[in-house]
């Protein structure tokens, strides 16, 4: 049974109660440390209701402690989110997940890092989101662009933009946006500055986001949260996950958009007018509904020639913290071989002997990545750049916004308005299961049937229509 003792202060009055569980002894007969938590009455209390909700305490302690829970007073959230993202990481959790989880734990630990995980409760987790509503919250993720100024401290200092890249700890493709006048993050041209042994107010002009956290990324935040204490929940720290019983904001979830068919056309004719390379990459996007990391991390041994298909086993992704790395697909699902057009082969192959003979002119320069896509210089690309490319692109020429992912949903409406069933498409996707391929893209699946029905209706009818017009007539 619990026992209960009164904390007093100097003055002997009572300011807590300590509640201790006992549980045994040990092999030598000595008694094992209790289990022990703190209630603190609220002030204005009467003595029959401290009493009531000490004692209601002191049982569901005793009883947590039966049950397996465990609780750590001393353990913070911010401890043990720690803990559990290299616990996740050490389970082979994608890098992407990792570096996303240690971004929001920032933000999360501004507003419950200092909490005791037993003592947080889904008030807590609900006011930290009306928190995170608020404005303010975006410091130090402003965006920068260079002024002329960037350019010449480079060359007065004589750095090549690698040796700059290395001293910064910067990608050299985040320096090259910079220099080109595109936007980077703020922090990276802070490192940048700093490398140059300049003001950042010298180099760059600072823009800054003071709009309040979307719901989508609070809602981000809340599921970082309900992954940390889904774990202190299964391993008996505490009773239930709070973060379960918390109200975070929803979020309508957006149709995916797709091309209709002629703006298909529209994008394929205007493609012709393009570089070899940056042609087959937007070719094999639309063809294959493949991601844009999976169309970047495919190699020509990938490739098989004999039977028309590609092989999809590779992801070629970017990080902050590491710069471009290969990882493998998304799912287990998500290595697949995926059939082409011969039309498509013809343009690997045209693409290829292009490629053979830029290796040619760059010689000893050239890195032999065996990508089907790179750089200049045979380097792997980052995954950016085929977004920035396609942004481009569709400005050039007047086109609807083209990002990378459009092309995906493209394939799929194309497929199902054919007849294409869900089985078939999901396999093609890479989807681990076809209720995410169904749920995902339910509104193109209505439309297709509509235009099923009207082409059913089209063919029963259509000799009553004739038939009704001949006797009016």
């Amino acid at each position: 049974m619990a026992s209960i003792t009164p904390r007093k202060d100097k003055n002997g009055n009572v300011v807590s109660y300590v509640i201790r569980v006992y549980h045994g002894y040990d092999s030598g007969g000595k008694r094992l440390k209790p289990f022990t938590t703190t209630y603190k009455p609220e002030k204005d209390m009467s003595p029959k209701r401290i009493e009531k909700e000490l004692n209601r305490r002191a049982l569901q302690f005793e009883e947590q402690c039966k049950q397996g829970y465990i609780l750590d007073n001393r353990q913070t959230f911010a401890q043990y989110a720690d803990y559990v993202i290299e616990l996740k990481e050490r389970s082979g959790v994608k890098h992407n997940t990792i570096y996303s989880y240690r971004k929001l734990a920032e933000r999360v630990n501004q507003g419950i890092g200092h909490f005791k995980l037993n003592d947080i409760r889904p008030q807590h987790l609900n006011e930290l989101y009306s928190q995170l509503a608020k404005s303010g919250l975006r410091e130090k993720t402003g965006k920068a662009t260079a002024k002329p100024d960037l350019a010449a401290r480079i060359k007065e200092r004589g750095y090549t933009h690698k040796r700059l890249s290395e001293l910064a700890e910067i990608s050299e493709n985040t320096l090259a946006n910079a220099l080109h006048g595109k936007n980077i993050a703020e922090n990276k041209a802070l490192a940048i500055a700093k490398a140059l042994n300049e003001s950042t107010d010298v180099l760059f002009d600072i823009t800054r986001n003071t709009q309040p956290l979307s719901n989508k990324t609070i809602l981000e935040h809340h599921r970082f949260i309900s992954v940390v204490l889904a774990q202190a929940e299964k391993e008996l720290l505490i009773p239930y996950n709070p973060a379960a019983k918390a109200t975070p904001p929803k979020v309508e979830q957006k149709e995916a958009n797709y091309f209709e068919v002629e703006d298909i056309k529209r994008i394929r004719d205007c493609l012709d007018l393009e570089p070899i390379k940056w042609r087959a990459a937007v070719h094999l996007l639309l063809i294959t509904g493949a991601r844009r990391g999976e169309i970047l991390g495919l190699k020509w041994d990938n490739v098989d020639w004999k039977n028309n298909q590609i092989y999809i086993c590779n992801n070629l992704l970017y990080s902050p913290d590491i710069g471009i790395y290969e990882t493998t697909p998304k799912t287990a699902n998500s290595r697949r071989y995926v059939k082409l057009p011969e039309q498509t082969m013809e343009l690997l192959r045209e693409y290829r002997r292009w490629q053979l003979e830029q290796q040619r002119i760059y010689g000893d320069k050239w890195q032999n990545t065996s990508f089907v896509f790179t750089q200049e210089n045979g380097a792997p690309m980052n995954p950016t750049s085929l977004t920035g490319y396609c942004t481009d692109f569709s400005k050039r020429y007047g086109l609807p916004h083209i990002n990378p992912h459009a092309f995906r949903h493209t394939m799929v409406s194309v497929l199902y308005f054919n007849g294409v069933d869900s089985i078939s498409i999901s396999r093609r996707l890479g989807h681990s299961k076809v209720s995410t391929t169904t749920d995902k893209y339910g509104h193109i699946m209505r439309k297709a049937d509509e235009a099923a029905a009207n082409c059913i209706a089209d063919v029963i009818f259509d000799d009553e229509t004739d038939k009704r017009q001949s006797r009016i007539s």
